[in-house]
C-alpha cells in the first residue's frame, strides 16, 4: 500500500495535469469561436459559387472547361486527406484516416494507381504504411488557415488533373456540424461537380441575363476559383472541427482528473486514518503494559 507521501505526491501531479487540461480547454474554446465564425462566413460564398456554376452550365451547354470534363475511364485517383498537425483532439484525426482507408478498399480493385496527398501531419502519420498507395505531396498546416494556402494546394491539384496525371481528385475531411459533432466526408473535387442538369431535363431554362464576353471565358475564371474555394472550405471545416474536438477532449480529461483527485483524496484520508488508529493502538498497548 502506498504511503501518505506517495499519495500526496500523486495528487499534486494530477492537479498540475488538471491545470494544463483546463487551460487547453479554454484556449481551444477561444479558437473555436474564431474558427466557427470563419466557416460560417465561407459556406454561403462557396454555396453561391456552386449555384452560379450550375446555372451557367445548365443554360450554356456549349461552354466547356478542362476541370469540368470527366474522364471516360478512371484509373488514377488522387485522394487528399485533410487532418490536423497536432493531436490531443480525441478521435478527430483517426476518423478521417479511417474514412480514407474505407474508400481505398472500395475503389482499389478498379484502379491502376491511387495517389495519397496529405494536408496536415496526423493523417500522414496514420496512413504512411498503407499498402498499394503512392505517396503524393505533403502540405503542413502551419498556423491559421488562409486563402492563399488553400489556393496554392488547389492550383497544384488542378494542374495535375488538367495535364492528365490523375483522372479524379477527391477530398477527405471532417465536416464541422456542431461543437460535439464532426463528421468525416469525402468530396469529389475534380472533375468539378457543378450539378449540371441531365439532358432533357425540363428544368433547364435560359439565363435572365447575358454573359459577356462569353460563358467559356467566364468559366475560365470561375471554375479555378471555385476549386480554390472548395479546398479553402474543407480546410476551414477541418480547422473548426479540430478545435471543437480538442475542447471536448480536454473537457473530458479535466473531468477525469477531478474524479482521480477525489479518489486519491479518499485513499489518502483512509491511509491517514489507518495510521492514526495504529498509533493509538500502540499507545494503548504500551499503557496497558505499564
Amino acid at each position: 500500500m502506498p504511503n501518505l507521501k506517495d499519495i500526496q505526491r500523486r495528487i499534486g501531479s494530477v492537479k498540475k495535469t488538471q491545470q494544463i487540461t483546463r487551460a487547453m480547454r479554454m484556449v481551444a474554446g477561444a479558437k473555436l469561436r474564431r474558427a466557427q465564425s470563419a466557416i460560417e462566413a465561407a459556406r454561403p460564398y462557396a454555396e453561391r459559387m456552386q449555384a452560379t456554376l450550375a446555372e451557367i452550365a445548365r443554360s450554356q451547354r456549349d461552354a466547356e472547361h478542362a476541370l469540368l470534363q470527366s474522364r471516360e475511364s478512371v484509373k488514377k485517383i488522387e485522394v487528399v486527406v485533410v487532418t490536423s498537425d497536432r493531436g490531443l483532439c480525441g478521435g478527430f484525426n483517426a476518423s478521417a484516416a479511417k474514412h480514407a482507408k474505407a474508400m481505398f478498399e472500395q475503389r482499389r480493385p478498379e484502379l491502376d494507381e491511387l495517389v495519397l496527398t496529405h494536408v496536415g501531419r496526423k493523417g500522414k502519420e496514420a496512413l504512411r504504411r498503407e499498402p498499394g498507395v503512392v505517396e503524393g505531396e505533403f502540405y503542413p498546416l502551419e498556423g491559421w488557415v488562409d486563402y492563399p494556402q488553400a489556393a496554392d494546394i488547389a492550383r497544384r491539384l488542378a494542374r495535375r488533373y488538367a495535364e492528365g496525371e490523375v483522372d479524379e481528385v477527391r477530398l477527405v475531411f471532417n465536416e464541422f456540424i456542431s461543437t460535439m459533432n464532426q463528421t468525416p466526408r469525402d468530396l469529389q473535387l475534380l472533375p468539378f461537380h457543378s450539378e449540371v442538369a441531365e439532358p432533357g431535363n425540363e428544368s433547364e431554362e435560359a439565363l435572365a441575363y447575358e454573359i459577356e464576353p462569353s460563358a467559356t471565358a467566364l468559366l475560365a475564371t470561375l471554375v479555378p476559383r471555385a476549386v480554390e474555394v472548395a479546398v479553402y472550405r474543407a480546410l476551414l471545416e477541418n480547422q473548426a472541427g479540430e478545435h471543437a474536438a480538442r475542447m471536448a477532449a480536454m473537457e473530458a480529461a479535466t473531468r477525469n482528473t477531478e474524479e482521480l483527485i477525489d479518489s486519491l483524496t479518499l485513499q489518502f484520508n483512509r491511509a491517514r486514518q489507518a495510521a492514526i488508529t495504529k498509533e493509538l493502538v500502540e499507545i494503548v498497548s504500551g499503557a496497558e503494559a505499564l
